[in-house]
C-alpha cells in the first residue's frame, strides 16, 4: 500500500506489535480511546530524539483528550527499550520489525525504514488525520491537537 492509498475517513488497518511494555493490539482501543501513531525512521537518530520527547512533554494534553500515543519504527523492541529509557518516555515504542504495519499504512521507504508520519485514529477506528513528512522534518503537533479537539 502506498501513501496515496490510505486516506482520512478510512478504517485504520489493524495490527498487533511488540512494544517496550508488551504486545499492543490496535483493535483493543476501539470504543475506548483515540490513538496517535508516530511512525519514525530510526531509534537514536537526531530528529527522532527531538520528536518523541516533544510528544512526551504534551502527554497530559493527550491524556485529557482520551488519546493513547505509540511510536512505531522498524527497529527491534530491544533498541526501542534502550531508546525509550534514554528519552524517559511514558508511552510505548512499538517494533514493526517485519514491516507489515509500515507497508499497510503506506509509510515504508525503499531503504527499509519508515517515513516520519503521524496518524490520528478515532475511537471507532477511523483515520482522522495523516501527516507524512520527510525523515528530517518534524510534523506539526498543533495540527494533531486540533484534530483531537474535534473528536
Amino acid at each position: 500500500m502506498d501513501s496515496t492509498t490510505l486516506k482520512v475517513g478510512d478504517q485504520a488497518p489493524d495490527w498487533t506489535l511488540s512494544g517496550t511494555d508488551g504486545d499492543v493490539h490496535l483493535a483493543d482501543f476501539q470504543g475506548q480511546k483515540n490513538v496517535v501513531l508516530l511512525f519514525y525512521p530510526l531509534d537514536f537518530s537526531p530528529v527522532c530524539s527531538l520528536q518523541l520527547p516533544s510528544y512526551q512533554a504534551r502527554k497530559p494534553e493527550f491524556d485529557q483528550r482520551d488519546t493513547e500515543i505509540f511510536g512505531i519504527s522498524t527497529d527491534s523492541k530491544w533498541s526501542h527499550k534502550a531508546f525509550s529509557d534514554q528519552l524517559g518516555l511514558e508511552y510505548q515504542l512499538l517494533s514493526d520489525y517485519q514491516r507489515h504495519v509500515s507497508e499497510a499504512y503506506g509509510v515504508l521507504r525503499p531503504e527499509g525504514f519508515t517515513n516520519r508520519a503521524v496518524f490520528v485514529i478515532d475511537k471507532a477506528g477511523i483515520v482522522r488525520h495523516i501527516s507524512v513528512t520527510n525523515p528530517g522534518q518534524q510534523p506539526d503537533q498543533n495540527e494533531v491537537m486540533n484534530v483531537l479537539e474535534t473528536l
